[in-house]
């Protein structure tokens, strides 16, 4: 921490001070302004203007509406089983959720959007990922706000704009000012244009910086994977949780039993940072992924979107095995390369941000060299660096069970059996792809950050994915709704505070 004695000079003040620039950091400022009018509010961003937003603009843009707390408390507490969150907390949160909607829709209307019930991309009116646990009970509906991809995101960032409240980009928080005792946060060092600035927030710091899904050593270090690649911002490097261990945070939920977002298939490319989702809705099926032995490794074809890629292995709920078999390949023939965009284009950095957009039949990503491509599958299996013969007998057999009408080695839908046997032969690598982190500093339910006793460190906040409640399991919906609810906690609590420096 950056120690109030040390401070000779501040070169701005705020009443409130959100770093990071995302939902959740929208929500707080959002709620202060509405509760205090002549509050000061400053966001600082690190990012370029152009790319705020955070995940929250990549994300597949899904609400989780629920009218019924019971419920949705009990539904809760079966998909976090394996790291509990706290009963006071979780019987709030659900209080807040069922009476979550309104606002929503009220933020849709002021910035001439369209709120709508459903996930804008599929015909499903809810999304209900754990059946079991009692999804149906728990679950009203899923909605959105149009446009898609990112309408969410833009409804909220029009209602901070017409408060007018201040804003840095390109300013990357640094560290926190604090009584070196009590840990009470005075204010934030920046970097912004080469230069470390000092400044105030007269009542409280709010921390909205999200995960660390961009962090290769610290998704090493804290959650085990070898390698992974982020779906959404590249922003997301973990600088939040390092200041705020640095303040004397209790930390939670880095180390869950699965990412609660899933580990999705990717692709990677040189010249992007993050990585490319692939296609969620196939037209043909003649096609399948291998592992680094050369063999299939999962049901391809399983819709484990619905489940935020988590299969049931011996009554557990775990993560599809993307990040531990080694380098992946999916195989197609020319009939799938033609009838299908390979990647998804409704969310993800690289579509709904940088506006990439993948050409339909794939010939484009083909003369980048991005797809793999031969006359037979021999030859496929030599420019890949794999065992020909290996690849051939994976292929035969899948090919086999295609006749057959039964895919014994993983269950596959039988209508999704179709043979890989039109050439030319494609292969495109795959790669785990990470949708978010939602470890942090542990919080209460109104985003009060603790510390190692359980007690709130005086005027910081938390909100968002950084430190979020969620242990285990995730509910689709539930990431941008608890932005909402934690952002607009943390924007109530700096209105409640008197400032500091009186």
């Amino acid at each position: 921490m950056a120690s109030i004695q040390s401070i000779q000079k501040w070169d701005d003040s705020a009443d409130l001070v959100i770093a990071g620039y995302g939902l959740a950091g929208a929500c707080a400022a959002i709620e202060a302004r509405d509760r205090d009018p002549g509050m000061d509010i400053l966001i600082i961003e690190k990012m370029p203007e152009r790319y705020a937003g955070g995940n929250s603009r990549a994300s597949g843009q899904s609400l989780l509406i629920s009218k019924n707390a019971n419920a949705l408390i009990e539904y809760q507490k079966a998909m976090s089983r394996p790291n509990p969150i706290p009963d006071d907390m979780l019987e709030q949160w659900a209080d807040r959720m069922v009476n979550l909607e309104p606002w929503i829709q009220a933020r849709a209307h002021e910035a001439g959007a369209e709120y709508l019930h459903g996930t804008g991309f599929t015909d499903r009116a809810a999304v209900l990922e754990f059946p079991e646990f009692g999804a149906a009970e728990a679950v009203a509906h899923t909605a959105t706000i149009l446009p898609l991809p990112s309408g969410v995101w833009l409804a909220f960032k029009a209602n901070v704009d017409k408060r007018n409240i201040r804003t840095s980009f390109e300013t990357k928080l640094i560290d926190l000012i604090q009584d070196p005792d009590t840990l009470e946060v005075f204010g934030v060092v920046v970097e912004k244009n080469g230069q470390r600035l000092n400044i105030k927030a007269k009542r409280s710091t709010v921390m909205c910086t999200g995960g660390f899904e961009n962090n290769l050593d610290m998704q090493r270090n804290y959650f085990g994977l070898s390698k992974a690649f982020p779906l959404g911002t590249p922003g997301n490097t973990g600088d939040g949780i390092k200041i705020l261990q640095k303040a004397g945070a209790d930390m939670w939920h880095l180390r869950n039993q699965g990412q609660s977002g899933g580990i999705w298939p990717g692709f990677t490319f040189p010249g992007h940072t993050t990585v490319f989702l692939r296609q969620l809705f196939f037209q043909t099926f003649s096609w399948i992924d291998i592992a680094g032995d050369g063999r299939r490794f999962v049901n391809e074809t399983a819709e484990l979107q619905l489940t935020h890629y988590k299969e049931k292995v011996r009554g557990e709920w775990i993560d599809t095995p993307h990040h531990r078999v080694g380098t992946m390949h999916m195989i197609f023939d020319d009939i799938t390369r033609a009838n299908n965009n390979l990647v998804t284009s409704v969310m993800t950095w690289n579509t709904a941000v940088e506006n990439y957009e993948w050409s339909d039949d794939n010939t484009k990503e083909m003369a980048k060299g991005w797809i793999v491509s031969a006359n037979t599958i021999e030859e496929l299996a030599t420019k890949l660096g794999r065992d020909p013969s290996v690849v051939i007998d994976t292929v035969n057999r899948y090919n086999a069970s295609c006749e057959r009408g039964i895919d014994e080695e993983f269950d596959r839908n039988p209508g999704t059996l179709q043979p890989i046997q039109h050439g030319p032969f494609h292969a495109i690598e795959i790669v785990p792809a990470i949708v978010c982190t939602g470890g942090g500093a542990r919080r209460n339910i109104d985003s009060e950050v603790l510390d190692h006793d359980g007690k709130p460190i005086p005027r910081l906040y938390e909100a968002g994915e950084l430190g979020s409640m969620f242990s285990n399991l995730y509910q689709n919906g539930s990431y941008l709704t608890e932005a909402m609810i934690s952002g607009r906690a943390a924007g109530a609590g700096a209105v409640s505070l008197v400032p500091w420096d009186k």
